[in-house]
């Protein structure tokens, strides 16, 4: 979605953006990145808990707390700044659409006095 948003801006015309939405998608890049690196961070966590310590067990829901606790900040940015890739993706909606093929001038008759009969 992401990769999405930041393509369709690039080609969106200024008059349909907004000066905000860059940053916008910045702050959400950065999140994106610091969660998965907290997922990483939080399997290898619950990998090394002691044998027994599943879910519901004190150290796990201590160990999840603190993961939970560490990832709030990203999600805030997410929810704060979200909304902004559907705003893109409303506004590339919005773009005149260019056409896929380049326009060919129209075709004019060739015909001449030369050997335009019985064509």
């Amino acid at each position: 979605m992401l990769a999405t948003a930041r393509f369709q801006l690039q080609h969106l015309p200024a008059h349909l953006t907004r000066d905000s939405w860059p940053g916008q998608l910045t702050i959400l890049e950065e999140a994106l990145s610091h969660l998965d690196a907290l997922d990483a961070q939080w399997r290898q966590t619950r990998a090394q808990l002691p044998e027994g310590a599943g879910p519901g067990s004190e150290a796990y829901v201590d160990a999840l707390d603190a993961h939970h606790a560490e990832c709030w900040s990203y999600l805030d940015d997410w929810a704060c700044h979200g909304h902004v890739i559907l705003d893109i993706q409303a506004a590339a909606r919005r773009a005149p659409s260019r056409p896929k093929h380049p326009q060919l001038p129209a075709l004019t008759s060739r015909r001449s006095g030369h050997g335009a009969r019985g064509r």
